[in-house]
């Protein structure tokens, strides 16, 4: 498939977990570059605030759409809400999702099943939405996958399962689409303060190896896009790590992810 000239200028993106972290970055950078927003999250007010802010800055249509992706069908009716009125979504972000720190048996299984519902089935249930409406006129899916899905981290035994699905999942799609015209982005960011670490209860430290801001692993995103597709893993060191663990014996790798995550606060 020849590579067309991807184009921003309005034209419309879904973006989900869009009120805080890589999310927003997502949407304030493609609001600079004329796109029209349709942000998801569960925080209404903080996102109606964003909506309103990004459509006066770079004029464009920004709309809030609440979604709470740990609900059964709730990714169905984002998606109808999104496409509503005859709006035609060119690229879609599956970035909601949280990660929970502790010993397996010692976090709640409820919350452990809603994080694979948001982190898995709502990315999972997204894309076949969005690979049907784009098949043929084209688009892009950015799925925000993380390194954690390149090796199994005991501590965060379900968060990195549920992350290594993503990456697996958006590299076969990518191949996949590919002749229906659809561009896929498996985005891997390294560590990266935000929001997240509050939820999961760990710690990005200012000069952690590997560490990014926001807007950068959302550039390195974007670039991915443009050229085409692919899997983006943001930073050198980053890029290393996920190598190194691949070739490691499993056991290193296992133990040293263990003493890491004792060390986190």
């Amino acid at each position: 498939m020849a590579r067309d000239a991807w184009e921003y200028r309005g034209r419309w993106a879904l973006v989900t977990g869009a009120s805080a972290g890589i999310g927003e970055a997502f949407a304030r950078e493609l609001a600079r570059r004329g796109m029209n927003l349709l942000l998801a999250a569960r925080r209404e007010d903080r996102l109606r605030a964003l909506a309103e802010e990004l459509s006066r800055a770079h004029r464009v249509r920004a709309l809030a759409l609440r979604a709470d992706l740990g609900e059964p069908g709730a990714a169905a009716e984002l998606w109808a809400h999104a496409t509503a009125a005859g709006r035609d979504v060119h690229l879609l972000v599956n970035n909601a999702g949280f990660g929970l720190k502790g010993p397996f048996t010692g976090l709640p299984l409820d919350r452990q099943a809603e994080m694979v519902r948001v982190n898995c089935i709502a990315p999972l249930e997204l894309c076949h939405l969005a690979l049907r409406h784009m098949a043929g006129r084209g688009g892009a899916i950015v799925n925000v996958a993380s390194i954690a899905g390149y090796q199994p981290i005991p501590l965060m035994a379900a968060y990195a399962a549920s992350k290594a699905f993503l990456v697996t999942f958006s590299e076969a799609l990518r191949e996949e689409a590919r002749d229906a015209g659809v561009r896929v982005v498996t985005l891997n960011p390294g560590p990266v303060k935000s929001e997240f670490q509050a939820v999961a209860g760990t710690e990005v430290r200012d000069r952690a190896p590997g560490v990014r801001t926001p807007e950068q692993v959302v550039d390195a995103a974007l670039r991915g896009v443009e050229a085409g597709g692919g899997t983006v893993t943001p930073g050198l060191v980053n890029r290393a790590a996920t190598a190194a663990v691949r070739i490691a014996p499993r056991s290193w790798v296992l133990r040293g992810a263990k003493t890491i995550m004792r060390r986190l606060r």
